[in-house]
């Protein structure tokens, strides 16, 4: 890569060091105070707000700068019908008996089932897609690097973003998501990653009462 693909470095100045333990710490608590909620409320997202969202996950790291990632934003209440629909199907065979026992035993304290009412009542599903390589105008393929990894950063950012703003989410990853494709009509280089529920929580929501592991359990500062 030559000198000529480079330019300075803008948007970065440091800051004192006292600034700089406020800031960490104080998204630290903004974080800390992120649940996934399963009770939503129907209310609709202020415009612009999923979109500039988005538009924060695109700006995360990718391998070798391909940005192998495609989001949807999904708020016509019939293409959410339609992937509750095929979503619970997948649930209830996963439930039912495609699942191994101790993956129920932990999902246990959770009170997750088969019934997933928030896929519609949610005013926005966000489905990530991993694009897993590529394609000019004339079909050849361009290889994409570290995709998995990329797309979870960017799904990260995304959902730091959306609950800087005021919204909860919830990560949902029906096995397997490949109708996902078809209801969304995304191409065969695009793979299922998840399922963003996004909105307001209900009025009465409720989460489970969990505590995070402390820094020293997950962490070795040497």
């Amino acid at each position: 890569m030559g000198e000529s693909n480079f330019v300075r470095l803008s948007g970065w100045s440091e800051r004192p060091s006292e600034e700089m333990r406020r800031r960490a710490h104080d998204f630290f608590a903004l974080m800390d105070r992120r649940r996934s909620v399963r009770e939503f409320s129907d209310r609709p997202i202020p415009e612009g707000v999923v979109e500039d969202c988005i538009r924060t996950a695109g700006t995360a790291p990718s391998g070798a700068h391909k940005q192998p990632w495609h989001f949807v934003a999904v708020r016509d209440p019939s293409l959410k019908r339609e992937i509750r629909i095929a979503a619970e199907k997948e649930e209830r065979e996963f439930y039912g008996g495609r699942a191994p026992d101790d993956w129920l035993t932990a999902l246990e304290p959770l009170g997750t089932d088969a019934s997933k009412p928030f896929l519609e009542i949610a005013p926005c599903l966000i489905v990530i897609f991993a694009r897993r390589y590529g394609e000019d105008e004339a079909g050849s393929r361009e290889k994409h690097y570290y995709v998995q990894e990329s797309v979870g950063i960017a799904t990260g950012f995304l959902i730091a973003a959306l609950h800087s703003a005021g919204l909860v989410t919830l990560t949902h990853t029906p096995s397997p998501m490949g109708f996902l494709n078809s209801v969304l009509g995304r191409p065969k280089n695009e793979r299922p990653f998840l399922l963003l529920v996004t909105g307001y929580p209900a009025e009465d929501a409720r989460v489970p009462d969990l505590v995070r592991k402390p820094l020293e359990e997950i962490a070795d500062l040497r």
